[in-house]
This record gives C-alpha cells, structure tokens and sequence, in this order.
C-alpha cells in the first residue's frame, strides 16, 4: 500500500481546487495535525469513493432483515466473543492502517475523556479506560466494553451528583493529567495490499454483523451510545465553561432515539467528534503546562534581580 499522502505536496489548480487541500489547510475546527491527514487520507481513498456507495445500501438492507429475523429467534441469543474475533479479524486482513489507527486511538481517547470528567466532578466516580495497543487486543470484547463503560459512566456520575445534592459547575485549573496522545503508531497497523477498505466503508460492514451476533439489546444500546456525544459534550463543556464548543456535536439529541439503519454514518461522526474534543483537552493542558514552566523561570529571575 501507498503511505499517506502529504496533501501540501499536492498541485494547486485554482480553476480545480483539490477539496482535500482545502479541508486539510482549514484550521476553523480543532483536530491534531496527524489525525487529520489520517481521516483525510482515508476519507479521499478509493475505497470510500467506489465500495461504500455500494456497501452502504447493502449494510442497511441486512439490517433490516436481521431485525426481522431477530423477532423470531430467542432475545438473549449472543455470541460476543466470537463477534470481537470476527472485527480483529477483519481489521488484521482488510482495513486501511488509517483506519485501523484512528479505530484503535478512539478506545483511548474515550477513556481520557471519562477519565478528565471523573477527575474534576465534585463527586467521586469510578472509570474503566481501554487503551488497547494491538488489533489483537480488541478481541476482549472491547467494542461492547466501551459502550457499556459510557452507559455506567453516565449512570454513576448523575447517581453520586443526586445523592450529594451537586452538580457540575466550571473548574478554575481543571486536571488535564491524563490528557495525552496514545501510545499507537501509525506505522505499526498492518500495511498489505488487502488492507484496502475505508473507516466508513468497514463500519458500514461491520453494524450488520454487530446486530447479527449480539442480543437486540446490547445492540440497541450500542447505537443509541452515540447520542450521548451531546451529554459528554456538555458536561466537558460545564468543567471548561466553553459551550462554544458544542457546535462540534452531531450526535443530538440524547432524548430523541434514532433509527438504527443509519448507525454506520454516526459512528463516524461520533469518532470524529471525540478527537475534536480531545483535540481541545490536549491544547488545554500545553497551555497549562506552558504556564507552569513559565512560573519558575520568573521566580528565579525576580530572585536574581533581588540578589544583585
């Protein structure tokens, strides 16, 4: 496979301006510099310009089926481990290094979000962080773990908020501590001419599969997740007291359950959402460590002025 492309080195025609430079050069929207040539590379690959206007109708076909299906075979019929297998296999043979990168940071990026809401809550409240570092690692049911760690997330910060009679309110120096880039290298995501399929494409494909093998609800929970975008959203928007921010959220409204028939395309923006956010926590915290080194540097230059 071709690596990524550097889309800087890429001709300028003003007459046919590449959309690619374009999203690539605009800033508007806080993202880190190598995700976004990532996502961009996957998102103007071939694979999500030919196979995912075909795979899409498809994918939402068999939904429907397996949902009907589902009505006639037992509720509590699952077969989750074989289902993770399943995902580490295709993502091993079939998926973009991109892709599979930008899969495997989320688990990551997922977990420092709860993590940063846990820590500056005036309530104390458990978390659970992934933070896988091989393909090989999502076999441990990893994809359902993380849904059920933002549901008991949720569930168990508002429980302690009510019980205490709190709530969350801005914090003057939050603790950005955990907020880091994960220790995962693009370079290191399997690279061979059958890894060839887009994020997009393979979500698509992998939503029927993930309906088919799990009960109704375990997969109606998964879906519904990523309505929650907009609740994390606003609660790390509450700590930081930059609701602006909240103009980066699609998944809405938490209330409001959508059809399942559309999950693939939300799961890409809930990912996307994620590392815009994150994006923001990381700039936060170089900020705050800036202004941290800078502190000494004064005091030791005041002390000086004061001994001479």
């Amino acid at each position: 496979m071709k690596p990524e492309p550097d889309f800087l080195d890429q001709p300028y025609d003003p007459r046919d301006p590449s959309p690619w430079l374009a999203l690539y050069l605009d800033r508007s929207t806080p993202l880190d510099e190598a995700v976004k040539r990532a996502w961009l590379a996957d998102s103007s690959s071939r694979s999500r310009q030919y196979v995912l206007p075909f795979v899409r109708p498809l994918a939402r076909t068999l939904i429907v089926l397996i949902q009907v299906l589902k009505t006639f075979t037992p509720r509590k019929v699952a077969f989750s481990r074989a289902l993770h297998r399943l995902l580490a296999w295709g993502m091993e043979n079939f998926i973009r290094p991109e892709a599979n990168w930008l899969i495997l940071r989320h688990f990551h990026l997922g977990s420092q979000v709860l993590q940063f809401i846990a820590a500056n809550a005036p309530v104390e409240v458990p978390t659970h962080p992934l933070r896988p570092r091989r393909i090989a690692d999502v076999r441990e049911e990893m994809f359902l773990v993380h849904d059920l760690n933002l549901y008991n997330f949720v569930i168990r910060l508002n429980q302690a908020l009510r019980e205490s009679g709190r709530q969350l309110q801005r914090v003057e120096r939050p603790d950005l501590s955990m907020i880091e880039q994960p220790p995962l290298r693009l370079e290191d995501m399997p690279r061979r001419r059958r890894n060839f399929l887009d994020l997009q494409s393979s979500i698509e494909l992998f939503t029927p599969i993930y309906q088919l093998l799990l009960t109704d609800s375990d997969f109606w929970r998964a879906t519904n997740s990523l309505q929650l975008d907009e609740t994390i959203g606003l609660y790390a928007a509450t700590l930081l007291d930059a609701h602006s921010h909240l103009v980066l959220v699609n998944n809405r409204h938490p209330l409001v359950p959508m059809s399942t028939l559309r999950a693939g395309f939300r799961l890409t923006l809930h990912g996307l959402s994620t590392e815009m956010l994150h994006a923001v926590l990381i700039q936060l915290r170089q900020r705050q460590d800036a202004a941290q080194a800078a502190v000494p540097a004064t005091s030791a230059a005041a002390c000086a002025g004061s001994a001479s």
